[in-house]
Order: structure tokens, then sequence, then C-alpha cells
């Protein structure tokens, strides 16, 4: 009976958070579609009209007398919205996924990449993998995008080639992965390495794909009468005689 309650207080729950996390994401999009929105027509003033510094410093000021809990409207984050806009207007495959990430992550991709590729790739890793920011941080510092690009020994493809439904941003096998974050030393034994990877497992399978999962330090295998271990901290198979 009480197994049963505690059933149905997990569905309660489970309704209650999903709902949560439909309120946030909307509220985010409606977030995002401001600063757009905003970003456009503060670019369409400044250059189709006299509008200089003194004319948003004036905007500043309004913003902050009308609108004063509402944060982002100082004169750094009302260019920000300009050059956000003016960044995504023209490419009508990228401006529709800004809004499903935060802006603090937008942001980052903003400052961080050169192409709109590279900006188009991180959005979608954001969306797919749900990326805080210094998860997002780390994946763009260890040149995640170039290692993928590179990691079918084509630089120059398109995205469009490496990014259809079944061959989404971070689900490629890389040739070369960055471990940069499991601070080991110069030298270091194959435990280091294992020991290093589980207390760090969480950004290890960030890095080589979330459709990966951790399945243990030695996954068993048995092949006819002999058993395997596949160990990852080498990525080869050992035999146990």
């Amino acid at each position: 009976m009480n197994n049963n309650l505690d059933l149905n207080f997990n569905e309660i729950i489970n309704m209650i958070e999903a709902r949560r996390n439909n309120a946030y994401k909307k509220v985010n999009e409606e977030l995002i579609s401001l600063y757009w929105d905003f970003g456009k027509y503060i670019s369409e003033k400044v250059n189709d009209s006299n509008w200089g510094n003194k004319i948003v410093d004036k905007l500043v000021n309004f913003m902050q007398r009308e609108y004063p809990t509402m944060k982002g409207f100082n004169r750094r984050g009302i260019y920000r919205m300009k050059q956000f806009y003016e960044t995504y207007k023209d490419y009508p495959n990228v401006s529709p996924l800004v809004t499903q990430i935060s802006w603090t992550n937008n942001l980052i991709i903003l400052s961080s990449t050169n192409t709109i590729e590279e900006k188009e790739f991180y959005i979608k890793m954001c969306i797919k993998n749900n990326y805080s920011k210094r998860e997002l941080d780390r994946q763009i510092g260890s040149g995640y995008y170039q290692r993928y690009m590179l990691s079918d020994g084509k630089a120059n493809q398109s995205l469009a080639k490496v990014e259809g439904d079944e061959d989404y941003p971070n689900t490629r096998i890389l040739d070369t992965y960055s471990l940069e974050f499991l601070d080991l030393p110069n030298q270091y034994s194959e435990k280091d390495l294992k020991k290093a990877i589980i207390s760090n497992m969480k950004d290890f399978v960030l890095e080589i794909g979330k459709d990966f999962t951790y399945v243990g330090e030695e996954y068993r295998v048995q092949v006819g009468n002999e058993d395997f271990y596949i160990d990852y901290s080498d990525s080869h198979i050992i035999p146990i005689f």
C-alpha cells in the first residue's frame, strides 16, 4: 500500500517538475526574443538615423527609470543585443535556435567563436546536452568544434554534411580527445588515469559524447568460453587468463 502511495507521489513530482521545466523554457524563449527585438530596434535606429552614443545613453537612463528591475539594459548590454541580432539576422537556419539556450550561453558563443558554422555547432550542442556555462566554456576552450570537424580527416566540410538527425554534435567518435580537466602529471600510471576519470566522470562523458554511458571501470564480455574485459583507460580488450 505504501509503495503504491510512493509511486503516486513520484508521479506528482514528475508532473510538477515537467511543468516547471516547460515554464522555464518559455520564460527563457520570451527573454531571448525580447533581446532579439531590442537588438533589431537599436540596429535599425543606429543604421538609419542619427542615433549615436548620446541617444543610447538616454535610452539606458529611460530603461533604468521605467524598468529598474530589468537586468541587462545598461550601455554594454544594449550593444550586445545589437551585436546578437546583427550576427544571426541573415541566417534563418540559426536564428530560431538561439531562443532555446540561455542568454549567458548565447553571449559565450557570440564572443568565443569565429564563424557562423562554429556558432551553430555550439548552439546545437547546448540544446542537445543542456550545457551549463562551465560545460560550454570547457568545450569551446578545448577546441571541440575543430577536433570534431577534423575527426574524419576533412577540415573544410560544411555543417550540413555532418549534422543530420543521425549525426548531431557530440555524437561522433573523435580522433583526439582533450582530457586536461583530469589534471594529471606529465608521467602517470594506468591506475592514476582510471582514478582521475572516475573522479571527473561527468566531464569525461561530456568529452567523449553524451550518447555514451558509464557502466564500470571494466566491462566484462564473454566470447565463447573466455571472459574479456573492455578497459576504457587504454582502449583495448584485456583477456583474463
